[in-house]
């Protein structure tokens, strides 16, 4: 009788804890909404035309040669200081885009019909993050055909406890912090598509919590002696 009380009070506690995990209402757009969100960057850009954060360019100002030079960094938020125009959107532009900023902020206050020119001189390294529940999470090279389901294959495929219709893809599209869900089973079964996975992306695996739980029983069973006091009960 102690045995099994025993027994009742520890998966009784770990169901407990599970019930104590707080779990966060996602609301990104799921379904063709999805896709929508992170729609894939500037119409009509490739992805090496795009500007990224960590990029070097040269900005050039003809017959200002304060505002020219071949070191303005983008940084890590994707903004780019620029003198007289101040802070600027510059990750998930264009230079094209990027220089009609510039020149509307210039002819607004401070020059007239400014001649500007924006060059890449230094590109960032074209990589992808993820992390959450997979097994190897880290940072990896995207390439041209990078989707959802080859990232997972990177990081080694999501673990046993993750939630497989909560695979988020964060995205700076056009200056903006863009988000999606995606429901990975639904990908694998071919009935819904494979989103393509670009450079500065961060993939993001959810946690189930009631699989946590149940793992956590598991992982517990040898200290608990489930298996021997169940066995014992059903044969008594």
């Amino acid at each position: 009788m102690i045995k099994k009380c025993a027994l009742h009070a520890g998966v009784a506690a770990l169901f407990a804890l599970g019930g104590c995990a707080q779990s966060v209402d996602n609301k990104l757009p799921m379904g063709s909404a999805a896709y929508t969100a992170i729609e894939d960057k500037p119409e009509g850009a490739a992805i090496n035309e795009v500007i990224q954060p960590n990029d070097r360019l040269a900005i050039r100002v003809l017959g200002e040669p304060e505002l020219t030079s071949d070191n303005f960094y983008v940084d890590a938020n994707g903004y780019i200081q620029v003198p007289l125009a101040g802070e600027i959107d510059a990750a998930g532009h264009t230079p094209r885009q990027l220089r009609e900023a510039i020149i509307a902020r210039l002819a607004a206050r401070y020059i007239r019909n400014p001649d500007v020119s924006v060059i890449v001189i230094e590109r960032t390294r074209n990589t992808f993050s993820v992390e959450g529940d997979v097994r190897e999470p880290g940072v990896f090279e995207v390439g041209p055909d990078t989707t959802l389901l080859t990232a997972m294959a990177r990081a080694k495929s999501p673990t046993n406890v993750a939630k497989l219709d909560e695979i988020m893809i964060f995205r700076t599209v056009n200056g903006q912090r863009m988000g999606a869900r995606f429901d990975i089973r639904q990908i694998r079964a071919g009935n819904a598509p494979d989103p393509r996975v670009l450079a500065g992306d961060m993939v993001v695996v959810g946690h189930s919590n009631s699989k946590g739980v149940f793992r956590d029983i598991l992982q517990a069973a040898p200290l608990l002696n489930v298996f021997v006091l169940l066995n014992n009960n059903v044969l008594n």
